[in-house]
């Protein structure tokens, strides 16, 4: 047995309530209890310290010298328990929320949107951790995470945020000298990235061995797989959510009509406990509409095609360098 499991803490704050009002009544009332119970309390409290706490002269009520030399403790104690449970309480709404996700969907998605949730939200501090690994909540602070996968995560709370798709990007300048990639036949001519994310054989409708074969540069990481492509290097095959910023500003366009869903899905999850915490509940409710907001790849939904996103973005490039 612990210390902190012998100590009379009830009789404590009752001590500091009639130390408070030198009236065992008075206390009594404040406290919600009959006068019978706080001398209950006190006597347990004077037993456990050997000492007593009041001198009782009719229905006066004074503290002794222990009893004086008590009070300042007790009410230090209970002011800094005080604290930490409304900090605790306040925590529920606001503060911190630390937050684990992938390092490019935080870089090519989340990062553009921040703004505008702290906006909204500004009592409430996101603390983001990149990681590829799934979280351990049992072990580590976290409150929640964003996963890419294919769901079903136990235990904890999960909503979907947003599905993926699979995109063939290359720069205006690669796709006016190489053309638009086919989704099948021989791509030997082509100049492609490759990366560990992401392989070729992902994508092709055609025979995938061969797929595994095509020469071409490695880069194992999706943001510098798309700066290199940005650089002309060629043909790269991306999620649409990392590659949507550098289509929409030109920097890159759909190289492929052949556009597929991932088949992995971006889910916000978080232990059910954390799941009724207003700041957790509002950074979900938040990433929910942002979401539903995201717009699709051009064939997914009902907006233009490729080969008008591809020839747009390469009249805009041209129209560009045309400029003093």
């Amino acid at each position: 047995m612990s210390a902190y499991e012998r100590l009379p803490l009830n009789a404590l704050r009752v001590f500091e309530a009639v130390a408070t009002r030198l009236s065992f009544g008075e206390a009594a009332e404040a406290l919600h209890v009959t006068p019978a119970a706080v001398s209950q309390q006190i006597k347990t409290l004077e037993d456990y310290l050997q000492t007593p706490l009041f001198r009782r002269d009719g229905r006066k009520v004074q503290l002794t010298a222990e009893g004086a030399r008590l009070l300042p403790g007790i009410r230090q104690g209970l002011d800094q328990l005080e604290a930490t449970l409304q900090h605790l309480r306040q925590d529920r709404q606001s503060g911190n929320i630390n937050m684990s996700t992938l390092a490019s969907f935080l870089a090519r998605w989340l990062s553009p949107r921040l703004g505008e949730f702290r906006s909204l939200h500004p009592d409430i501090e996101l603390r983001i951790h990149t990681s590829p690994e799934a979280v351990d909540f049992a072990r580590t602070d976290f409150h929640a995470a964003v996963r890419f996968g294919l769901g079903g995560y136990g235990d904890l709370h999960t909503e979907k945020i947003l599905g993926d798709w699979l995109v063939v990007v290359a720069t205006p300048e690669v796709i006016d000298k190489y053309g638009m990639l086919p989704n099948r036949g021989d791509l030997s001519q082509y100049p492609l990235i490759h990366g560990d994310e992401l392989d070729w054989t992902n994508w092709s409708t055609g025979d995938t061995r061969s797929m595994r074969a095509l020469r071409g540069a490695f880069i194992d990481e999706p943001i510098s797989m798309l700066t290199a492509c940005m650089a002309g290097m060629g043909y790269a095959l991306s999620r649409w959510t990392i590659a949507y910023s550098d289509l929409k500003a030109g920097r890159l366009a759909i190289a492929s009509e052949h556009i597929l869903p991932h088949q992995f899905t971006y889910y916000f999850v978080c232990p059910k406990d954390y799941a009724t915490f207003p700041k957790v509940a509002a950074l979900r409710d938040w990433l929910l509409v942002q979401g539903r907001e995201f717009e699709q790849p051009p064939l997914a939904g009902t907006g233009a095609g490729p080969k008008r996103a591809a020839k747009a973005a390469t009249a805009k490039a041209a129209s560009a360098k045309r400029k003093p």
